[in-house]
């Protein structure tokens, strides 16, 4: 697709305002679109609180080519949008360039660290979330195995399976744990029959807990789980209710506060450029109970995951950090 006729895409989507001297706010979602359930969703879900909370005027689109994500930044930016959100790694090239190009344009990106003096990267600890999960699918597994399937085989990725990996080994050290990934281009993000066909590989050879980050491709190895009666653990929102009672939990990440945060800031003049990180200590990142899985997660476990996460939050359990390894 010419990048013309994406702009021109990009012009009619954005329309006409609503609200008169309102912020005016873009958000790019990835490959993987609104309705992913998973971290474009969340991305959407704060964008749109903002929109009715705020009353600022929201426009998005979604990169359905990677290639595509710099045109559309510059897009919003020449239609003088006051802030630009990118959702997603795959976007940190194309917000550092753009915003070096507008200067008096406020960016934010998730998922990325871009140094620029217009630019906010909202970053999160994945690793401290993925260890409880990983804690807790040690706790539930009756076959001393357990697996964990990847979306694109990049850092951030094996940074989810390094904290799922220390946090099953640290309930059980003897456990079992088969890593695999769905590929390593963005299409990756959205292709759950790949996904669930590497689902069912890993419960054939005995896992009965699988842990999937994996964008819209997390379906598959939900429906593998739900035909083979295992459990999985889902990523980025509260999957929960997508199977309840095969779904064990889901590793949340607040990515839908970190963008409804930083909409209100800029609103009330207080954006700041540089990283706002989000871990265990500010809630940025946990593991989800709710009505769809409390049957699935006992007093006990539940008290032993807690005790996990206070002694994260002070310190006394070092999590492993892919970006730290050596």
């Amino acid at each position: 697709m010419a990048k013309s006729f994406l702009t021109m895409l990009l012009f009619l989507s954005v329309g006409t305002f609503s609200h008169a001297n309102s912020l005016k706010v873009g958000l790019v979602l990835d490959k993987g679109g609104k309705d992913d359930k998973s971290f474009n969703s969340a991305a959407y879900q704060g964008a749109k609180k903002a929109e009715q909370d705020l009353k600022i005027d929201l426009k998005y689109v979604e990169a359905t080519d990677t290639n595509a994500i710099e045109n559309l930044h510059r897009a919003f930016a020449r239609k003088n949008f006051d802030l630009i959100i990118g959702v997603g790694f795959a976007q940190q090239e194309a917000v550092k360039k753009v915003a070096a190009q507008f200067p008096k344009i406020k960016f934010a990106v998730i998922d990325s660290d871009v140094k620029a003096p217009n630019v906010r990267s909202l970053l999160f600890e994945e690793h401290e979330g993925s260890f409880l999960v990983g804690a807790l699918a040690a706790m539930a597994s009756k076959s001393n195995s357990v697996g964990f399937v990847g979306g694109m085989d990049i850092p951030l990725i094996r940074r989810f399976s390094m904290g799922y990996v220390a946090g099953a080994k640290y309930v059980n050290p003897k456990i079992n744990i088969t890593e695999n990934y769905v590929g390593v281009t963005g299409e990756a993000w959205n292709n759950p029959a790949k996904a669930k066909e590497l689902a069912l590989a890993q419960i054939a050879k005995g896992s009965d807990v699988i842990f999937v980050a994996a964008g819209a491709s997390n379906t598959g190895v939900f429906d593998a789980a739900e035909e083979k009666k295992k459990f999985a653990i889902g990523v980025d929102s509260n999957q929960n209710w997508i199977k309840p009672g095969v779904i064990l939990t889901s590793m949340m990440k607040a990515v839908d506060v970190a963008v409804y945060d930083t909409i209100k800031e800029t609103q009330a003049g207080k954006f700041t450029a540089g990283e706002i990180r989000y871990g265990l200590k500010n809630q940025g990142v946990n593991y989800t109970l709710d009505k769809h899985n409390e049957k699935l997660i006992t007093a006990d476990m539940k008290k032993k995951v807690e005790e996990i996460k206070k002694k994260i939050i002070a310190g006394q359990i070092q999590v492993p950090d892919y970006y730290k390894k050596k």
